[in-house]
């Protein structure tokens, strides 16, 4: 079976995704509780659904990500792996192009042109983990258990951690954490530069902080992000020349001078999404 297919079968896939939005802002729930939220084939599926129709849906100037229940995401479920006919099942899956279907699952956040904003709470491990360093911005409850823990079972992590993690901390703590698979709190987690920052309530904190976003020009955002997305490995000629090409397609646009006018009357903008 095809991804296409698989990622045609709403009846299978709608159980363990929802996506809500409201005001901008689309909150993104994975819904499997009982599990942790962990990834089997058709939770993998609806992730990769859901972040192809975000980038699709207009409207949307930030997203919420989040796990219900207990955990954001517990990894890979490997019994249902195993059920599927184990590993060898996916070598298929492995040997597409990149990404692979795996590595959409958190590269897709990457790929989205607005923000993404992880909310971390109980355990973020493996392919979970994964999916989380693919937002923007994590904010994680102190006691949240955080482990790159694919060494466990003999792997590596390939969700597209190459893209985030060693960017997110020293080279030497990338490889210290996956070489040792170990689980660490959401404490040290922020003390390493793993998340962005703490809080008590971290799916509150990232809806207030999507509500800011979303009050802010949608053009200007969504280029920010492709900014630093686009500039971080890139030389000096390369990252200067995106700075003025991206700045020249905002000067003087509705969007922009709503955004001065905004600023300087202390009013409410009015801004058109793109």
């Amino acid at each position: 079976m095809s991804d296409v297919e698989r990622i045609d079968e709403p009846a299978e896939t709608a159980e363990r995704v929802t996506i809500d939005i409201d005001e901008h802002i689309a909150v993104v729930t994975l819904a499997r509780p009982e599990k942790h939220n962990a990834l089997d084939l058709p939770m993998l599926d609806a992730i990769i659904a859901a972040a192809g129709r975000l980038r699709r849906e207009s409207g949307v100037r930030a997203v919420v990500l989040h796990g219900a229940g207990k955990s954001f995401c517990s990894g890979l479920d490997f019994p249902a792996v195993v059920a599927a006919g184990g590993l060898e099942a996916f070598t298929g899956i492995l040997d597409e192009p990149s990404p692979n279907y795996f590595q959409r699952a958190g590269h897709g956040w990457i790929e989205l042109p607005a923000p993404v904003i992880a909310a971390l709470h109980g355990n973020c491990f493996g392919g979970g983990l994964q999916i989380a360093l693919a937002a923007d911005i994590r904010i994680a409850a102190p006691d949240a258990r955080l482990s790159v823990m694919e060494g466990r079972w003999g792997l590596i992590p390939d969700m597209s951690i190459t893209r985030t993690l060693p960017r997110l901390v020293g080279i030497d703590v990338a490889k210290e954490l996956t070489y040792t698979a170990r689980t660490i709190s959401g404490q040290e987690a922020a003390a390493l530069g793993l998340v962005t920052r703490l809080a008590d309530d971290p799916f509150e904190a990232a809806m207030a902080l999507a509500r800011e976003i979303a009050g802010r020009s949608p053009d200007a955002v969504r280029r920010a992000k492709r900014l630093f997305n686009e500039g971080w490995t890139g030389t000096a000629d390369q990252t200067l020349a995106l700075e003025a090409k991206l700045q020249g397609e905002l000067i003087g646009t509705a969007n922009q001078l709503a955004a001065m006018t905004a600023a300087m009357t202390k009013q409410a903008p009015l801004f058109t999404d793109p």
